[in-house]
């Protein structure tokens, strides 16, 4: 066995599995894996043309056991996620804070069960703030990616609390998002999107 991570709820996993390759018909994992790729790939990118700073935020791990198999070896062998994560970017963009979520779904809506209501809830604030924030989201079976302006966002998902819809429908995502395009460098032209949402011309 690996090295293993424990979750709040007292489950484990063997975190050898990411080493597997990466392949977008095995698992919703490596789904999300393969579209994270796609946005690191365009945040480097962007970084080495002086667009933009973007990083993936780092998880807070508590590491709780190590084995020293030599001297100057160290192995983490047991640790907990120290406290929930809030989303996955941030940076800045045109003197502006930018902070999002990514996600990649194969049906074509998105569940809240996919997001967590302390992300919704931060997004929000950074929205109030009069940063940019938003959720990237890849709808992988039809290969189209949009961003979802976190005000959006937040509109859909107090309805959901007040007895509405549970996720959100493709249509209204793509009625109401900004679509993102696909290309060699970067990648994904997310911040083009912003751009179009964000900056346009008043």
């Amino acid at each position: 066995m690996g090295k293993l991570f424990k979750y709040p709820d007292g489950s484990t996993r063997d975190i050898e599995e990411k080493k597997q390759k990466k392949s977008k018909n095995l698992t919703k994992a490596n789904l999300g894996s393969d579209f994270e790729d796609e946005i690191n790939e365009s945040n480097e990118y962007y970084q080495n043309k002086n667009i933009a700073v973007i990083h993936k935020k780092p998880t807070p791990v508590q590491i709780v056991k190590v084995d020293y198999p030599a001297r100057n070896k160290a192995k983490i062998v047991e640790a907990y996620y120290k406290t929930p994560s809030t989303t996955d970017y941030n940076g800045i963009y045109k003197e502006k804070y930018i902070d999002f979520e990514a996600k990649s779904c194969r049906e074509l809506n998105f569940s809240f069960e996919r997001i967590y209501d302390h992300q919704i809830r931060h997004l929000e604030q950074i929205d109030k703030m009069g940063g940019i924030s938003f959720l990237i989201i890849e709808f992988s079976s039809i290969d189209e990616v949009y961003i979802l302006p976190a005000k959006l966002l937040v509109e859909k998902y107090e309805e959901s609390l007040n007895g509405g819809r549970k996720s959100i429908p493709y249509d209204y995502i793509k009625d109401n998002g900004v679509v993102v395009e696909r290309g060699f460098a970067p990648r994904l032209a997310y911040l083009k999107a912003v751009d179009k949402y964000y900056f346009k011309k008043k």
